[in-house]
């Protein structure tokens, strides 16, 4: 399961070289995550409202490979490549080119881990103890396919 989300760097993403700023790429494949659970139907602020559940990053691996700049198009791929527990395990690419995947890698984020958790703290609620595929929620269907 992926999902592609594009996006343009605008000269508030640049450093003063002139190039995307190395934080910037983890704003860009947040944006690039949260769109791909939208995209599942997941409502993350109602879920947030009604059950306390939240995402939360635990780790984050990046390989910076070559710098984007000011008005470069890039497009960010987030995959799913495990779940497990109250965790997902997600492996992302920001790539540049106006012709899609064909231009130069920008960056590359092979693992991330998002853990699910009550807003609260404490112990995961039930909706995530189990893992996601066990869920029963509507909202979380589309992890179990």
């Amino acid at each position: 399961m992926s999902h592609r989300f594009a996006l343009r760097v605008y000269y508030e993403d640049t450093d003063l070289a002139g190039i995307v700023y190395y934080a910037n790429y983890l704003k860009f494949i947040e944006r690039a995550r949260s769109e791909w659970v939208r995209g599942l139907g997941v409502d993350q602020a109602r879920l947030r409202a009604e059950s306390g559940i939240v995402f939360a990053v635990r780790r984050v691996e990046a390989d910076y490979l070559r710098p984007a700049v000011f008005d470069d198009l890039l497009e960010v791929e987030t995959r799913l490549v495990e779940t497990g527990g109250a965790r997902i395990l997600l492996d992302q690419e920001v790539r540049r080119g106006e012709s899609g995947f064909r231009g130069p890698r920008g960056a590359r984020v092979p693992r991330r881990r998002r853990a699910c958790g009550a807003a609260s703290g404490g112990s995961p609620p039930k909706a995530c103890a189990g893992g996601l595929k066990p869920c029963k929620s509507s909202r979380w269907r589309s992890f179990a396919t």
